[in-house]
């Protein structure tokens, strides 16, 4: 008798982790992907622009992809659909800004024309291979945001994407719950929720509450020029900042490729309500007072080359920070961007603009669910298993807590790890096996080509600097005869002018090793190169307590 199939659910990214959220779906010869995003580099990953998924298990099993479904427009789950598509012609589910976001970064990456975009709407059905896919309504921190259940032979499976309990959307309906509710009457198998704010109590604020907020601090700056720092794709919250301009009869500029391209394109789609004569170009902002303007701009992460940075560091080539400048950051730090953020707030502060960020005024709300919003959902849903996503491990794991306190077994809540397999039948789960995953570095036009050995030694260059020793050698009948040099060329380890007596005694140092490899009669180069790299890092240690890397550069003469 033949074994029966199982409903095999994996992570390529988004679990013990915050972004790069990719979810696989695989029963017998079909595989559907959930998100396909990017995460930003780590502080240790020097030079790196971008981190994307391993798609390697995808590569092996090209065939089966029936397509991908993405639950909305942030970089973190759309961010590595061009990268994807280099490798995959799959189809491309989604909604309408979604998609529009999506249809940017192809041309982005010249590759418009190459996808096969199919815009979907929330309730709609549609089937991929074996399974029948539903995308539900949600609310977030960005419009056109679904939920996706899916129903697979061995029962439904619910993804909620990102997602908040928005009662008062800026824009479109609440979150349909309702329809959560519906699925869990039937029964749902498996269900994957998002972790990003569970250890956070009570529920997370609407965002119209945001729009409250701006309107008073329009109402104390009448005679200020007034910039606004947001994400790109928050456009509930760039429509607010122009909601209040209008009332106050000012113009607004977009500053910012990202966030040009995302008001252009919610714009076209309806998704942005901006009167006529209401948006003026950065070059015409001289022709307004002060108290006429409003800025929109990127860099409320404080990243080195957005728009507010440039700023902040007098490096912007039309925009000049002045004296009484009203400035506010609407975002909170991502994990780990927290000291690039201050050191951006003090360089505006020390250029006479006034801040206002996150601690001093409720000038953000997040666009994810606090812990009694997933409690609704769990209550709705009463799903048999849970796999918490989209966490570091400590999220997953208080998602997990929160779970068995409402009255879910502890074994039917798996805390998995991205690469690990869950294998699910109609009445059973377990974690079986493990699929290649893990990260692969974009720098430049790289992808892929930097891994840790490179990112080791990029470290060990910024940390302890390079010294470089070149030499001109003979070696003719079991001789090593020096012929020029050493030389000795030091970048970022000493000031060479100021220590002229450390690079004579490393001079000194190498000649000895060489004289060495003489007198033991040593003309293999590897040997040669290695006896001079350790005799010099011992020397170099003993004068410095420093380990720069050594390059020795031997050449026959």
């Amino acid at each position: 008798m033949a074994a029966k199939k199982k409903l095999k659910v994996f992570s390529l990214g988004g679990l013990d982790e915050i972004g790069k959220n990719m979810t696989v779906l695989e029963y017998g010869g079909d595989i559907m992907i959930i998100d396909c995003g990017v995460a930003f580099p780590q502080d240790d990953m020097l030079g790196i622009d971008l981190v994307i998924p391993d798609f390697t298990y995808l590569q092996k099993n090209k065939n089966k992809i029936r397509g991908i479904v993405l639950t909305h427009g942030h970089e973190d789950h759309i961010g590595s659909v061009p990268y994807f598509l280099r490798d995959f012609k799959t189809p491309i589910y989604g909604t309408r800004l979604t998609l529009g976001l999506v249809d940017n970064k192809l041309k982005e990456h010249n590759l418009s024309g190459v996808a096969e975009l199919h815009c979907v709407s929330p309730n709609q059905q549609f089937k991929l291979g074996c399974f029948n896919v539903e995308c539900i309504r949600t609310t977030h921190s960005i419009a056109d945001s679904v939920a996706i259940a899916v129903k697979t032979p061995i029962g439904t499976v619910i993804h909620t994407g990102d997602f908040k309990i928005d009662y008062t959307p800026i824009q479109g309906e609440p979150i349909d719950l309702r329809r959560f509710a519906q699925l869990g009457t039937e029964g749902v198998l498996l269900f994957m929720c998002e972790s990003t704010n569970v250890e956070q109590r009570g529920y997370t604020m609407s965002e119209r509450t945001v729009g409250v907020i701006f309107e008073d601090i329009f109402e104390q700056s009448p005679n200020q020029r007034i910039m606004v720092a947001t994400f790109s794709s928050n456009i509930h919250r760039i429509q607010q900042v122009i909601n209040s301009a209008v009332k106050h009869q000012r113009k607004v500029a977009i500053l910012g490729r990202s966030m040009v391209n995302a008001v252009a394109t919610a714009g076209e789609l309806g998704y942005l309500n901006i009167p006529d004569n209401v948006l003026i170009e950065v070059s015409e902002i001289k022709r307004y007072t002060d108290q006429e303007m409003v800025i929109i701009t990127t860099g409320s992460q404080g990243e080195p080359m957005a728009a507010l940075s440039r700023m902040a560091s007098s490096e912007h080539r039309q925009i000049e920070i002045k004296p009484g400048d009203k400035i506010i950051v609407s975002a909170s730090p991502i994990p780990g961007n927290e000291k690039t953020i201050s050191r951006v707030i003090n360089d505006l502060m020390r250029k006479g603009a006034e801040v206002v960020y996150e601690g001093l005024m409720d000038v953000h709300v997040s666009g994810h669910a606090k812990q009694e919003e997933i409690k609704l959902m769990h209550a709705l849903i009463q799903p048999k298993f849970l796999l918490p996503v989209h966490g570091e491990y400590r999220h997953l794991k208080q998602h997990r807590d929160l779970a068995i306190t409402m009255g879910m077994n502890k074994d039917n809540v798996f805390i998995m790890h991205n690469g690990e397999v869950l294998e699910l039948t109609a009445d059973s789960a377990r974690v079986s096996t493990t699929v290649p995953s893990g990260q692969v570095l974009v720098d430049g036009l790289g992808v892929g080509d930097v891994g840790n050995v490179v990112l080791r030694d990029r470290k060990h260059l910024a940390q302890d600097g390079l010294m470089v020793v070149v030499a001109g050698i003979c070696l003719d009948g079991g001789r090593c005869v020096i012929l020029s040099g050493p030389d000795i060329i030091s970048r970022g380890f000493v000031y060479v002018r100021e220590s002229e007596d450390l690079i004579e005694e490393a001079k000194k140092v190498v000649t000895e090793a060489l004289y060495t490899c003489d007198q033991k009669n040593i003309t293999e180069w590897n040997y040669i190169r290695n006896v001079i790299k350790e005799d010099l890092k011992n020397f170099l240690w003993q004068k410095t307590k420093r380990n720069p890397m050594i390059l020795p550069i031997i050449m026959e003469l």
